[in-house]
């Protein structure tokens, strides 16, 4: 389904938008609470705790042709602990090879209608090569927050410079932003991967902003931009800050060619 969303996507390699104005037919309310309460209870990314991030990790897949979201069994660690592993090849350079294992959603949020619609929606403004969509297309969905409770605290996205996924399409959805300063999303020509923005040149810069509002969004398509959100720190207020956010990512299963 081609979409004005598509094709600016398409043409600059990136695009915002936000959902609020697209899902009129969902109680958007009841839905984000219930997501709310699952970032309330998100665990410390184990493979990064001294940087004040939070997160779980599913995975499905979406089929083409109906937009079925089937999501994939969990699989066990040697504690006996449901995961999820994530594997992003050379793309992140804090974790390049390997493999990370986080703790997967609840079957609630699995059955969420708003995140259902999300990624719905995502597949929409996507784009692929005839072959790619032959079989199902698989979908990774990140919770991640990041939180600060003092005013020496920071806290990190991964990796903490502009970057590309490894798979051909990622969006992000901000669920909630409270009492923080930063969370600057730049984004880049492809080359300016593995650096800082303030390390390129202002031409490479292809746009710079913050996502403020709930369910304010934006996607990349992977090929075409290098990406990145900068560290958030505690803002003026006595409370905690965060920042959380919903990301999704689509690539296809590999195929032989078509003869």
């Amino acid at each position: 389904m081609n979409s004005r969303y598509q094709d600016i996507l398409r043409q600059e390699g990136y695009v915002k938008f936000q959902l609020a104005d697209v899902f009129t037919d969902i109680h958007l309310e009841a839905e984000l609470k219930a997501i709310g309460e699952a970032f309330d209870q998100l665990p410390v990314d184990a493979y990064a705790p001294e940087f004040n991030r939070y997160r779980r990790y599913s995975r499905a897949v979406i089929l083409p042709r109906t937009g079925q979201v089937e999501w994939l069994p969990n699989t066990v660690d040697a504690a006996g602990q449901p995961v999820q592993e994530y594997f992003q090849g050379p793309y992140n350079p804090e974790y390049a090879g390997s493999y990370r294992r986080f703790p997967p959603l609840s079957e609630k949020i699995k059955a969420n209608r708003l995140v259902e619609r999300i990624i719905q929606f995502d597949f929409c403004q996507t784009f692929w090569d005839e072959r790619d969509i032959l079989l199902p297309v698989h979908v990774g969905v990140h919770f991640v927050k990041l939180k600060v409770e003092t005013d020496e605290d920071e806290a990190l996205s991964s990796p903490n410079c502009l970057h590309q996924d490894g798979e051909p399409f990622t969006f992000v959805h901000l669920i909630r932003r409270k009492n923080v300063t930063g969370g600057v999303n730049t984004i880049a020509e492809p080359a300016c991967a593995g650096r800082l923005p303030r390390e390129i040149k202002a031409e490479s810069v292809r746009a710079s902003f913050t996502l403020k509002d709930s369910l304010e969004s934006y996607g990349v398509c992977d090929q075409k931009v290098s990406h990145y959100v900068s560290p958030v720190k505690k803002g003026s207020e006595g409370a905690a800050g965060e920042r959380s956010a919903i990301l999704i990512d689509f690539q296809p299963t590999v195929v032989a060619p078509l003869e």
